[in-house]
C-alpha cells in the first residue's frame, strides 16, 4: 500500500498499520501534512494546522510502541472542528470575534488524545454554525474535493472535507440541526449524528436548547465505529446521558443485521418541500439494495405535529443564535448575516422558547412512533444536490434561512428527538456532485444503524474511489 492509499485508508486502517509497524507515526503524520499543504489550498478545509504538535506528537507515539505501549489510535491523524475547545487556543467559532483562549481541552478532545490519536488541526465552519455551507467573508469557501466548484456543506464543513480528500483519518464534527450529516452527505463520507448524551460535550454544556451533539465524521462505517469505542461516554455534570450500546460499535460496524422492517420516507418536514429526482432516484436506489440485502422495506411516513416546522425549531435556532453572539468577544466583528439573524433571535419571548422545547418532547414521542413499525427509517439526506459555493451569497439573511430549511428538510427532527441519524453515501450527480440518504434509528440505537450501514458499505463500496485530482 503506498503512502496516498495509506492517507485515504482511514482512522481503523491507519491503526492497524501503524500497529503492525508497516509504517511510522512519523511517516503518516508527514504523509497528511503534506497533503495538507498541497491540498488545503484548494479546499480550505483547515482553521488552524497544527505540524510542530503534530510532529513531535508522532516521534512521541512512535517512541511509546518502541516501548511495547499501545493504544487504541496511537499515532492516527485526527482533526477537530473549530467549535471544540483546545488547551491555550480560543474556541473560534468559525468567526474573528472569539479571543479569549482555553484553559483546557474540551472532553472529546481529550479523550481522542488519550486514546493516542494526534490532532493535526482544527476545521473551518460557518460563523457560530449557522449555515449548511461552510464560507466565511474573512476565510472564503470551503469546498467539496469531489467537485471544488460546491460547497462541502456545513456546519461541520471542513471536518468533512478533510476526510474526504485524504488529509486525515477521521474527525469530529458537531450536529444541530443536520451539521454531521449535511458536509458527509456533501463530500462523500459516512457521518452518523449520535443520540443525545453519546458523546460529552463538556466544558461547553447543553448548546442550542439541547439540539446540539458531536461526533466523528470518517470515510469508512468501521472508522466511526473505532473513533466513538474509545471517545463516547458523557460525565456526571453533562446535561444529557445515552444509554450503553448494546454491543461495542466496532462489532456492530462488522456484523450484518438480521433482516429488518426499513419504513421508506419521502415526505420531507415542511409544506411545500420540492425533492430533487436525483435525491429521490438515490433514496429508492438504496431501497431497492436493501430489500436485495433481505431487508422488508415499506413506505412508511413519520407523524410530524407540525407540518410546517416551524414551531418545533424556528425559535430555538434563532435564540440560540442570538445567545451565541451575545456570547463572543467582539460582537462588532460579526458579518452582518449573523448579526441579521441574532437579531431575529432577539425578539424571540423566552415563553415561545419554553414552549417551543415542551413542544418538541411532544413532537419527538409522536414521530418515534414510526419504530412502532419499522426499525430503521430511510429517507434522502438532503432535498438536492449539494449547493454551488456562493450559491446563496448577497442572500439576505431570511431568504438564507427559508431555503436553508428547505434544503434540510429531511434532518432536524431528529435534533429534536435526540436519535441516532447517519448520512450514508449513496453515488453521485452525472456532474460528479455525492448524494447521499439518510437512516434514522431508534432511541440509543446506533448499533442496529452501523450494522446496517456497513451492510451497505460492503455491498456499495464508496471509498475505494478518490476524489479526482487529490489521489
Amino acid at each position: 500500500m503506498d503512502i496516498t492509499d495509506v492517507c485515504f485508508a482511514g482512522a481503523a486502517e491507519q491503526a492497524h498499520l501503524l500497529r503492525s509497524g508497516e509504517l511510522s507515526a512519523r511517516e503518516l503524520i508527514e504523509a497528511c501534512l503534506r497533503r495538507i499543504e498541497t491540498h488545503d489550498r484548494t479546499l480550505n478545509a483547515f482553521r488552524e494546522v497544527f505540524a510542530e504538535a503534530a510532529r513531535a506528537a508522532a516521534a512521541e507515539a512512535d517512541e511509546r510502541r518502541a516501548r511495547g505501549e499501545d493504544a487504541p489510535l496511537l499515532g492516527v491523524p485526527v482533526a477537530v472542528k473549530e467549535d471544540q475547545p483546545i488547551a491555550g487556543r480560543p474556541t473560534t467559532l468559525g468567526t474573528t470575534a472569539v479571543r479569549q483562549s482555553q484553559p483546557a481541552d474540551g472532553e472529546l478532545v481529550r479523550r481522542l488524545r488519550a486514546a493516542g490519536a494526534i490532532v493535526v488541526g482544527r476545521t473551518r465552519e460557518p460563523e457560530l454554525g449557522l449555515w449548511p455551507f461552510t464560507e466565511t467573508a474573512h476565510a472564503g469557501v470551503t469546498r467539496s474535493p469531489w467537485a471544488p466548484e460546491h460547497s462541502s456543506g456545513g456546519s461541520s464543513g471542513g471536518s468533512a472535507a478533510a476526510v474526504a480528500a485524504g488529509l486525515v483519518g477521521a474527525a469530529i464534527g458537531t450536529d444541530g440541526a443536520g451539521s454531521i450529516r449535511i458536509p458527509s452527505a456533501c463530500t462523500g463520507v459516512f457521518g452518523l449524528k449520535p443520540q443525545r448524551g453519546r458523546f460529552s460535550l463538556h466544558p461547553a454544556g447543553e448548546q442550542w436548547t439541547g439540539l446540539v451533539v458531536a461526533g466523528p465524521i470518517t470515510r469508512h462505517v468501521r472508522d466511526w465505529a473505532l473513533v466513538a469505542d474509545h471517545t463516547h461516554g458523557s460525565l456526571p455534570t453533562d446535561a444529557a446521558h445515552a444509554a450503553p450500546p448494546a454491543t461495542s460499535f466496532t462489532e456492530a460496524a462488522a456484523t450484518d443485521p438480521a433482516p429488518l422492517r426499513i419504513g421508506l420516507s419521502l415526505r420531507p418536514w415542511g409544506v411545500g418541500v420540492p425533492i430533487d429526482p436525483e435525491v429521490r432516484n438515490a433514496v429508492l436506489d438504496t431501497a431497492a439494495l436493501l430489500a436485495d440485502l433481505g431487508h422488508q422495506v415499506d413506505r412508511r411516513d413519520p407523524d410530524y405535529l407540525d407540518p410546517t416546522s416551524l414551531y418545533g425549531l424556528a425559535p430555538r435556532y434563532l435564540r440560540s443564535a442570538a445567545e451565541g453572539a451575545a456570547a463572543v468577544d467582539r460582537p462588532d466583528l460579526l458579518e452582518t448575516r449573523t448579526r441579521r439573524v441574532a437579531a431575529l433571535g432577539r425578539l424571540i419571548p423566552s415563553a415561545l422558547v419554553d414552549r417551543s422545547i415542551r413542544f418538541g418532547a411532544r413532537l419527538a414521542e409522536q414521530a418515534n412512533r414510526v419504530f412502532d413499525d419499522v426499525d430503521v427509517l430511510l429517507t434522502p439526506a438532503l432535498t438536492r444536490p449539494p449547493l454551488r459555493a456562493g450559491e446563496w451569497e448577497g442572500h439576505s439573511a431570511l431568504r438564507v434561512l427559508l431555503a436553508a430549511n428547505r434544503y434540510v428538510a429531511f434532518l432536524p427532527l431528529w435534533n429534536i428527538a435526540g436519535n441516532p441519524a447517519a448520512a450514508v453515501p449513496a453515488g453521485h450527480t452525472p456532474e460528479g456532485a455525492p448524494l447521499a440518504v439518510q437512516l434514522v434509528g431508534r432511541p440509543h440505537d446506533e448499533c442496529t444503524l452501523l450494522s446496517l450501514a456497513g451492510q451497505l458499505e460492503r455491498a456499495r463500496p464508496w471509498a475505494d474511489r478518490y476524489p479526482p485530482g487529490f489521489a
